[in-house]
């Protein structure tokens, strides 16, 4: 296919298509995909970080090529371009999600790049809610996106059993130019960091829309992280469950992480020693369109650190979550959330580290292809 065509069409698909992605090109065994979303959001809230424009797009390409009858190799780039920005200011806050390639066969498949770290697997099973963060945090080793990954998956367990499927993954370290789009770079880029590690997931489709898996992922990790808390290595695992048949959608997802989960304000970066998290999410989808959601979200760090000396445990995050959306087609939604924050107003941890204890009312508009 010609460059020129594809930069015809790029910009033309980003504004018209389907939810389905556009199909750019299909022949002789090659296929190439363009997908996207347009997120027009709104957020209220009485804390600064949470208020204002919210609105970004997002679009990526999949590509695939049959090499022979029994090696297909492929690839997927997804960007983000947030709209909040003004023009002047260069679209600091832009990123590349996804970039990866691979290679499948009968025995699985294999692939390399920036990709989802596979406890994952598990958490996407509560990652249903808009504009709520929750404890599967990007570049944070291998438990959301992140740099370097390495990944095995296998399906339905070499063809022996039907629904069982399996992935083993590696991650290089990543030690020097992460950057993040916070104000405080040194701090943060400390927290990016990873050192060597692996991971290995598994989830069981065992029918009647019911789904359950479990992640590990143990790191090293650098000497920058070693020096802002001790602790060599970084640990995680997580369990799930979820059902998703006749409209309903109901999921639990539990998970623990050991020098890993990050507290505290920009200039003051902490790493919990441990903590203890959970989400609960139900969903109803009405035939004419409706779509309301419940959640609940709690993060418990463990030995918590605040001036200097150690504390008792302490929730990082704890909120309940109601939403609706309303599906006009496939192509086109609305939704409402509101962010009830159950965390301690008058708390002198949550004070002294920032962590926000305020409602946040958000409100969006969705064009998707």
């Amino acid at each position: 296919m010609k460059h020129h065509l594809l930069a015809v069409m790029i910009p033309v698909l980003l504004a018209s298509g389907t939810v389905n992605a556009v199909e750019i090109y299909n022949k002789e065994g090659s296929k190439f995909d363009l997908y996207g979303k347009i997120d027009a959001r709104h957020q209220f809230s009485s804390y600064d970080g949470e208020d204002g424009d919210q609105s970004y797009t997002q679009f990526g390409l999949k590509g695939e090529t049959q090499i022979n009858h029994d090696i297909k190799a492929y690839g997927q780039w997804e960007y983000k371009m947030t709209a909040r920005d003004a023009e002047s200011q260069g679209g600091k806050r832009n990123k590349t999600r996804l970039a990866f390639v691979g290679i499948e066969t009968a025995y699985g498949s294999i692939d390399y790049g920036r990709n989802y770290g596979v406890l994952y697997d598990i958490a996407s099973y509560t990652d249903v809610l808009v504009g709520c963060g929750d404890f599967a945090i990007t570049d944070n080793y291998m438990n959301q996106r992140s740099t370097g990954l390495l990944t095995y998956r296998n399906k339905d367990f070499f063809g022996l059993v039907d629904g069982l499927s399996f992935a083993m993954q590696y991650q290089g370290k990543n030690e020097n130019g992460r950057k993040s789009d916070v104000s405080n770079e040194a701090t943060k880029e400390i927290f990016l960091q990873n050192g060597d590690g692996w991971a290995v997931s598994s989830t069981y489709d065992v029918g009647y829309g019911i789904d359950f898996g479990a992640g590990y992922s143990i790191s090293n990790r650098t000497n920058q992280q070693r020096n802002l808390n001790p602790g060599r290595q970084a640990q995680a695992w997580d369990i799930g469950a979820k059902y998703d048949l006749n409209n309903i959608y109901l999921a639990a997802v539990y998970s623990e992480t050991k020098n890993m989960t990050p507290y505290g304000n920009d200039s003051d970066l902490k790493i919990a020693k441990k903590a203890q998290n959970i989400e609960l999410a139900a969903q109803y989808q009405f035939d004419f369109g409706l779509r309301p959601s419940l959640a609940y979200v709690q993060s418990n760090g463990k030995d918590l650190i605040v001036s200097d000396e150690k504390t008792k445990n302490k929730d990082l995050l704890k909120y309940i979550s109601i939403a609706s959306y309303y599906n006009f087609n496939k192509n086109f939604y609305t939704y409402v959330d509101y962010k009830i924050n159950l965390l301690k107003k008058d708390a002198d941890f949550n004070k002294q580290n920032k962590i926000n204890t305020k409602d946040v009312i958000g409100a969006g508009i969705v064009y998707q292809f």
